[in-house]
């Protein structure tokens, strides 16, 4: 499962990326690393942008670039 496959409210780490791209290098360096738990905030009506909270922080990532991370869910909102 990756990040652009959480739902509002899920809880979810990240165990795996896949870090070709210059773009998803640049998330990395502002702390989207392997061991980073993550929160789903929502998303735009289209789906595209999702809105993450990252160490306290709201991040939105394009649905492409959050194809590139894999998680493992920590939890769900029922």
């Amino acid at each position: 499962m990756t990040l652009a496959e959480l739902n509002r409210g899920d809880n979810a780490q990240i165990v795996a990326i896949d870090s070709k791209e210059p773009s998803v290098q640049r998330l990395m360096v502002m702390g989207l690393v392997e061991g980073t738990e993550v929160e789903c905030l929502g998303r735009s009506l289209g789906g595209n942008p999702i809105e993450l909270l990252i160490h306290g922080t709201a991040l939105s990532l394009r649905k492409t670039e959050a194809k590139h991370f894999m998680v493992t869910y920590k939890n769900q909102k029922e």
